[in-house]
């Protein structure tokens, strides 16, 4: 009843602004316990919950007295679908851990195309952005930030990413402040991998519930009992001869030939080439036979790999002319 359309009524909470903890309360509550613990706190929204607190900024987040994270003013969430959530958390883990080629593939598989769409321009100008911060070090690397400089570039490349990407983006630009506030050094991709993970598994353990094991069943028992009156359409057909199979094959007599003309010109390559490194050590025996002043039997392997070099070519070119 205290809350409506303008006004968000919530139950109050004794603490500080985070930006400005009491020292000694955030040296108790370890502060690299605290930024790992918010970090999980907002995975878990995101995997599990599918609802995410979107305006995370500094004075909205909370030390309590007790050295706990609080959060206030849940007046901006985003509400991600089921297969929204997969594909988030996979293209968080994929720019988190530099991975350019994955993050583009799921960016693709999000993303709306524009007119303008250019996959290999997208896909340059993602892998730009992931190697600018390849550098970085631990205590440099802003997840968020990196993410909102890969969803700008997407839009510059005609691929406009959903906008609960944007809003996680943010909502992480303020969440590595805030680590940062709290712990210096605090290992963001660390964190995000590690509890990414585990809540992964958590998920799949609460999707294995009763509801889900009774609905594979109906499907089981569905499909078992169809089963036989498909088998019995199928004899039918097989037995008054009306069964077709439809099969749509590449011609085996042309295929066999073009690889047969490939090996041969591999062997015969193989031969001249067989054939100038014989006559390249025979030019270090010393024989009366010469010609031109080189070992006579050397320039005769040389000359008789040249002719079959100049064969094959002239060969190849009359093949392709006749196939064009």
């Amino acid at each position: 009843d205290l809350s409506a359309t303008r006004v968000l009524t919530m139950n109050y909470i004794a603490g500080s602004k985070i930006t400005k903890a009491n020292p000694v309360v955030l040296a108790d509550a370890n502060a690299g316990e605290l930024a790992d613990e918010l970090f999980r706190a907002y995975l878990h929204q995101v995997i599990i919950d599918g609802v995410f607190h979107a305006d995370p900024h500094p004075g909205n987040v909370l030390l309590t007295d007790d050295g706990r994270i609080g959060l206030l003013d849940l007046g901006m969430v985003s509400v991600l679908a089921p297969e929204l959530q997969d594909r988030l958390l996979h293209f968080l883990l994929a720019v988190a851990d530099m991975h350019t080629d994955r993050a583009a593939d799921l960016a693709l598989e999000m993303g709306e195309h524009l007119d303008g769409y250019d996959e290999s321009s997208f896909r340059r100008r993602i892998a730009q952005v992931i190697v600018d911060h390849q550098g970085a070090t631990v205590g440099e690397v802003q997840t968020g930030r990196l993410m909102l400089e890969v969803a700008r570039s997407s839009a510059d490349a005609g691929v406009r990413l959903p906008n609960e990407l944007t809003l996680l983006a943010k909502t992480l630009l303020n969440l590595d402040e805030i680590g940062r506030t709290l712990a210096p050094d605090f290992d963001v991709q660390a964190s995000l991998r590690q509890n990414a993970n585990e809540l992964m598994i958590e998920r799949m353990r609460r999707s294995l519930n009763s509801a889900t094991a009774f609905s594979t069943l109906l499907e089981a028992k569905t499909f078992a009992e169809r089963l036989p009156g498909r088998i019995n359409r199928v004899l039918d057909s097989l037995a008054n001869q009306e069964l077709k199979l439809r099969v749509e094959m590449i011609d085996e007599g042309s295929l066999l030939d073009g690889l047969q003309k490939v090996a041969n010109r591999i062997t015969l390559g193989l031969l001249i080439a067989a054939a100038i490194l014989g006559a390249a050590l025979l030019m270090r025996v010393e024989t009366s036979f010469r010609i031109l002043g080189y070992p006579g039997l050397a320039m005769l392997f040389f000359l008789g790999a040249a002719c079959g070099a100049v064969w094959l070519a002239v060969t190849i070119a009359r093949n392709d002319e006749k196939t064009s």
